[in-house]
């Protein structure tokens, strides 16, 4: 459990659609409407890229790295030697 004591409070500004729809769904839940949004962070910073650099970027970033044969020629000879 996260201390309480360790929390910084934040004021936002919603659309009063969204602050029904969060006040809906905590109440569905069975959570409070803070609770709901502390989930949705943790959610959100989880599916962030690894170093602000998508996969995309990250592939491009490297390409050209492998000097050697053709890369399923050297797959499969590696895996024949299993």
């Amino acid at each position: 459990m996260v201390d309480i004591m360790k929390r910084v409070r934040t004021v936002i500004s919603l659309q009063p659609d969204d602050k029904r729809w969060l006040d809906e769904v905590a109440d569905r839940e069975g959570i409070p409407m803070t609770e709901l949004i502390r989930r949705a962070v943790r959610l959100l910073r989880a599916r962030q890229p690894i170093n602000g650099r998508g996969i995309n970027e990250l592939l491009a970033a490297t390409a050209g790295t492998w000097r050697g044969e053709d890369g399923l020629t050297y797959q499969q000879k590696v895996r024949d030697e299993w």
